[in-house]
């Protein structure tokens, strides 16, 4: 027998794998251009937040249509590529369904796929349908146009690809496994309950087509498994892999309560102190001042905020239920990740070009990609933080880059402006004077 294929294969597994190893290495060094952030702390509670978020999809089911569907196609392909195993291990060694000495079990398992099969591909054509035929508003939004919008078709439609090449790879095989007096290697293995009824498409048809078919199909399916594989770093399905660590590293703190810099507190409390001496050395475990005030492109970002970039999914639940969005504001929770994630691949590009050193290039995630009145339209009610099925933050960016605004530019909005005014020389947001405050009393 010729080793050829299995050496075509064994080739065709390391370039796929090793271009896949190339893109996670370039990803791992894009989020760690971030600040540094400690995210180890309440591990029970992050472990508790993965297993419930990420792995059980506690958040997609609060809308069940698309929840349980999303679960059918994240059960099936998470599972049916259990199968990919016994492939690479058909591939490399020339066997045939090498795992059939596991019995009935293995029957259960193949049967298993099959249905999960089924499951995925209509849960993937009501997914198309409810994108293009009912025209969803969340996905037709104005900041999901060109390669968003086209990116989650090309998602199902290979994943429907990939399902039907399962299909009829098994239904091949199954016909071959009862051909009379035996076909070569195709043993009778596996439990077949939906392949099963394509298989009379075969009936009639020369054995060694047949063959023919199973094995294009068999090459089919595991190369597309691996461009899918390597596709994932190019589209919002690389949610897939994030997700997990994503919700690990979520912040764990009421959504209500902000990240205040630790200097400013120490001198706001050393102001209001008549006691304090200003002259005195901070406290050694004082934080020193920063040498930026918030966040105007992505290096000033943290490194979970530009993993939260990469993981989004692009739903746009985050954006339907923003009430800023919905009032015609030009605010959207979904456009705020998206931009950022493009914004860190020029940055990453940029290295890329310039042998590891960032060259820069005049440009920056304030005011390139978003805007400040994108930023000041957002009434930090945290919707689409509570909205978002793994755990993504868009208003720690945004609040991030408003802090650069007032900080760094003083280019807060007028009003806030002459709040903030009026609370330095009156001690309330309001413009009275600090002797008539008590009047209301007066009036009553």
């Amino acid at each position: 027998m010729s080793i050829l294929p299995n050496i075509l294969f064994a080739i065709l597994l390391i370039l796929g794998g090793g271009y896949f190893a190339q893109n996670i290495k370039k990803l791992i060094r894009n989020i760690k251009l971030g600040q540094d952030v400690d995210r180890s702390d309440n591990s029970s509670e992050r472990w508790k937040n993965m297993t419930m978020i990420a792995l059980g999809q506690s958040k997609m089911v609060r809308r069940p249509i698309a929840g349980i569907l999303h679960i059918f196609v994240y059960v099936g392909f998470v599972i049916i590529n259990i199968e990919v195993l016994e492939i690479v291990i058909d591939g490399l060694f020339g066997t045939h369904r090498a795992l059939s000495f596991l019995g009935g079990f293995y029957n259960f398992l193949i049967g298993s796929f099959e249905i999960l099969a089924l499951l995925v591909i209509v849960a993937v054509v009501t997914f198309w349908i409810r994108r293009n035929v009912v025209k969803l508003k969340r996905f037709i939004h104005g900041d999901l146009k060109g390669w968003p919008r086209n990116d989650a078709n090309y998602i199902l439609y290979f994943e429907t690809v990939l399902m039907f090449l399962f299909l009829f790879m098994n239904a091949a095989d199954y016909h071959l496994q009862y051909v009379e007096g035996g076909f070569g290697h195709y043993i009778q293995a596996g439990s077949f309950p939906v392949s099963q009824l394509i298989a009379p498409i075969f009936d009639g048809m020369n054995n060694h087509t047949v063959e023919l078919l199973e094995r294009a199909t068999w090459w089919l399916h595991i190369s597309g498994i691996l461009v899918f594989l390597n596709y994932l770093y190019y589209s919002k399905h690389l949610h897939i892999l994030l997700a997990f660590p994503n919700t690990y590293f979520a912040n764990l703190n009421p959504q209500g309560q902000f990240d205040n810099l630790e200097s400013v507190t120490n001198e706001v409390k050393l102001m209001m102190d008549p006691n304090a001496d200003p002259f005195a050395a901070p406290a050694p475990d004082a934080d020193a001042t920063p040498a930026k005030f918030g966040a105007s492109d992505v290096q000033d970002l943290n490194w979970v905020q530009l993993m939260n970039a990469y993981t989004c999914t692009e739903c746009g639940r985050c954006t339907s239920s923003c009430p800023a969005n919905q009032t015609g504001k030009k605010l959207s929770p979904r456009k705020i990740m998206m931009d950022t994630r493009d914004r860190l691949e020029e940055v990453g590009k940029n290295i890329d070009k310039n042998k590891g050193v960032f060259v820069p290039d005049g440009k920056s995630l304030l005011n390139d990609y978003i805007t400040p009145e994108e930023l000041w339209a957002c009434t930090s009610c945290n919707a689409c933080v509570e909205e978002c099925p793994v755990n993504i933050s868009p208003l720690s960016i945004i609040m991030d880059m408003r802090r650069y605004l007032v900080m760094e530019q003083s280019a807060a909005p007028t009003e806030l402006n002459n709040m903030m005014t009026n609370i330095e020389n009156n001690g309330a947001p309001w413009q009275y004077n600090q002797m008539d405050r008590l009047n209301w009393k007066d009036e009553a």
